[in-house]
């Protein structure tokens, strides 16, 4: 399987700093980050709990479409978000938790099955499985 890559070039001090993320796998972009916007008022700017949210989201979609691929079910359509908290910690800082909403639109599957898909795709999913050492809730329901 193939590994992908991202840089960050920062230049200052955590306060008074910034930097640039550069998504280098997929030249998709490049986007600013600082301290000040990470714990506050975003500004524009991306910060790295929403670049895990992005991969969270995007990554359980993928997986829950297999999962249901392996039952014989497409999905006409699957909405995930995905919000990361940063919290204190001992040491400064950490993700001190992730909420996953899901909605999705499954022709031939009942409420409680779908449930239990839900739950296998956040469970199989790789970055839940990075993660793993945070609180991930799941609220996933048909729409």
């Amino acid at each position: 399987m193939p590994s992908r890559d991202a840089t960050t070039h920062w230049e200052g001090g955590l306060q008074s700093g910034k930097g640039t993320v550069t998504l280098d796998s997929s030249n998709a972009g490049q986007f600013p980050v600082s301290f000040p916007t990470r714990a506050g008022d975003p500004e524009g700017q991306t910060s790295p709990e929403e670049l895990i949210a992005a991969a969270h989201s995007s990554c359980l979609a993928m997986n829950l479409s297999g999962v249901l691929e392996k039952e014989n079910l497409t999905a006409t359509s699957l909405d995930v978000s995905a919000e990361v908290t940063l919290g204190p910690d001992t040491n400064g800082f950490k993700i001190s938790g992730i909420a996953i909403t899901l909605r999705a639109n499954v022709d031939g599957v009942d409420e409680e099955k779908f449930q239990q898909f839900a739950k296998a795709a956040k469970d199989g999913c790789p970055v839940s499985k990075a993660l793993s050492g945070t609180t991930i809730t799941l609220d996933a329901a048909l729409a």
